[in-house]
């Protein structure tokens, strides 16, 4: 989606959305490609999944039952069915 479309559904002003999606694809949770004018953003499931994982085992204490066990969701959502 577009950064506009984005802030859109998401009722956030452009330009905060802007510096949001700047962050996220610095960190490499997003990526992005210009369609002629546009800057088209998409997330990058393989790098969520990671940080899901590291999240899991390093804020829960390698104990996902104390925050639900991401790395199995994480693994089991593919691009097409995660929403």
């Amino acid at each position: 989606m577009a950064s506009g479309e984005i802030a859109e559904a998401l009722s956030i002003p452009p330009t905060r959305m802007s510096f949001h999606l700047s962050a996220l694809e610095r960190a490499k949770l997003l990526r992005s490609w210009r369609d002629g004018r546009r800057i088209l953003y998409a997330a990058s499931y393989a790098d969520m999944r990671s940080l899901l994982v590291f999240l899991t085992d390093d804020c829960c204490s390698g104990k996902p039952e104390i925050c639900g066990d991401l790395s199995q969701i994480a693994f089991q959502c593919e691009p097409e069915n995660c929403r």
